[in-house]
């Protein structure tokens, strides 16, 4: 997993609430056992009318959202079923990380695991953010995970807070089975001395 510290991006504005993982990536295109390609279906169904066209002024597709590594949404953003395609497609996207009011649960532990990180921001952050976009279309934002803020180009930070355990992953560029393996030695060690 790539390791994430500090990330400063322009930012798309996805200014939904309650955007569930079948509108992230519908079921349909689950059937894959490769996280390759699922760029092409982050929000197909909003990004893409029936004959395969982009739909004009979806915010992914437009000029400023090129090379935007952080996603700006709304009020419980991930909600619905636990599909791992949903972070998967986000970071083929591009994005390492994304800032919203609130996420379900189940898609925060499932973005954490995969290396994207989930941002919660107040009413008053989120505002800000969203009227500095309206002003300056390319906007940006620092996500600092070390420092555990989130700083509007311009603006004051406000802090945030990820899983502790989840955090080190992260900064160490490690996921679950990483870890374990940087432990390899010590469990080794303990294995040996329960034997005997």
């Amino acid at each position: 997993m790539a390791t994430f510290t500090k990330l400063t991006s322009r930012y798309v504005v996805l200014d939904r609430n309650d955007v569930d993982t079948d509108q992230i990536i519908p079921a349909r295109f689950l059937k894959v056992t490769t996280k390759e390609g699922l760029e092409r279906h982050l929000f197909a169904d909003w990004r893409w009318d029936e004959a395969g066209l982009p739909r004009e002024g979806f915010p992914l597709d437009a000029e400023e959202a090129r090379g935007a590594a952080i996603l700006v949404a709304g009020d419980n953003f991930g909600c619905g079923s636990s599909r791992e395609h949903a972070p998967w497609a986000l970071l083929s996207f591009g994005f390492r990380a994304i800032v919203a009011r609130s996420f379900a649960d189940i898609f925060c532990a499932n973005a954490l695991k995969n290396g994207l990180v989930p941002v919660v921001v107040d009413a008053e952050m989120h505002a800000a953010i969203l009227a500095s976009r309206a002003s300056e279309p390319r906007a940006s934002l620092t996500v600092d995970l070390a420092a555990e803020e989130v700083t509007l180009e311009g603006a004051t930070a406000q802090r945030f807070s990820v899983d502790p355990f989840a955090r080190h992953c992260l900064l160490s560029g490690l996921d679950e089975l990483g870890y374990l393996l940087s432990h390899e030695k010590e469990i080794a060690a303990h294995e040996a001395a329960r034997r005997t």
